[in-house]
């Protein structure tokens, strides 16, 4: 093991982000009353490109009029690959409130995407004398993003989390489905002459946990596109938490109470961590460096897997 300790990401709960587009501000409120841990306003591919500037003064106003309550608030910028971005930034952070929390920066491709716009928002921070720094969160939606994703991690000591967008990366990817998240109907495998449905995004998605966990990012789920098929939904979010992803986006608000369901950790599974924890106490005092546990075997090891669950479930309860 290398002797630089892994660090930790933001200590905030992050089990669904909600979407709502910028350019209908009367749904904003509703996002607020929501039980969304993270808001995002979206300025991208919800808003059509002659609504881009009253979307983006909704927002605005947004973040001095409304009550977020304890909720992150995030806006997500339009990409720098279009005539939008810098308006965004420098429109939303000259004249938005305190209380914007995060910017999400879709379709980053490299590290040097983020030092364009930390640059930017650094300088208008500077200017506008803002006392809160503004966080990043990325979207990784291309070949490019998936390629450099470990350096996209390290870019900045702003950026707090990271999602895969799946519809735009399978574009990118060059893949053949038009389907957002979920398993894929010609993506499978026989046995015996029966189909097994695998995961054509697991890869990706662990790449991603990979890059977040090794920089102290939140690696978060993206998109599922069918609001209704609940069971697909919680298919695919207990297969990311299962990967080490704490939360998932919300396009519908139906999906945010699945997606809560998924990432928070079970009473029955806390009380389990918490008894790991107290068995390998009782062996640490007795001078052993293993216990036995309900017929298994654990150890120091056992020791971190129980801490993540219990410090998840206390950071929720908080």
């Amino acid at each position: 093991m290398s002797f630089r300790i892994q660090p930790a990401p933001p200590a905030r709960p992050n089990r669904c982000q909600l979407f709502g587009p910028g350019s209908r501000p009367a749904l904003f409120e509703k996002m607020a009353a929501s039980a969304a841990d993270v808001i995002n306003l979206d300025l991208e591919d919800s808003v059509p490109p002659d609504d881009k500037a009253a979307a983006r003064a909704n927002v605005i106003a947004a973040t001095h009029d409304v009550d977020w309550g304890r909720k992150t608030l995030s806006v997500r910028i339009n990409g720098l690959d279009t005539p939008y971005w810098h308006k965004d930034i420098i429109e939303l952070l000259e004249q938005g409130g305190e209380r914007l929390d995060l910017v999400m920066i879709p379709k980053v491709g490299c590290a040097a995407d983020l030092y364009a716009v930390d640059a930017l928002v650094t300088a208008v921070e500077r200017d506008k004398a803002r006392t809160k720094p503004i966080g990043f969160e990325v979207i990784i939606e291309s070949a490019a993003g998936i390629a450099h994703v470990e350096e996209i991690a390290a870019a900045t000591p702003r950026l707090q989390a990271m999602s895969l967008g799946a519809a735009d990366f399978a574009a990118s990817m060059g893949m053949a489905t038009t389907g957002i998240g979920g398993t894929q109907e010609n993506y499978y495998m026989l046995h015996d002459g029966q189909k097994h449905w695998s995961d054509p995004w697991h890869w990706a998605q662990a790449a991603i946990v990979a890059a977040c966990r090794t920089h102290g990012v939140l690696p978060v789920d993206g998109p599922f596109g069918d609001f209704s098929d609940d069971d697909g939904f919680r298919a695919q979010a207990r297969r990311s938490a299962t990967l080490g992803m704490v939360g998932k986006w919300a396009i519908h608000p139906k999906q945010v109470a699945l997606a809560n369901e998924v990432f928070t950790p079970s009473d029955e599974a806390v009380a389990e961590a918490r008894e790991i924890l107290a068995a390998m106490e009782e062996a640490k005092a007795r001078g052993e460096g293993a216990a036995v546990y309900k017929g298994r075997l654990v150890d120091i090891a056992s020791i971190k897997q129980a801490e993540v669950i219990v410090r998840q479930a206390e950071m929720i309860a908080g």
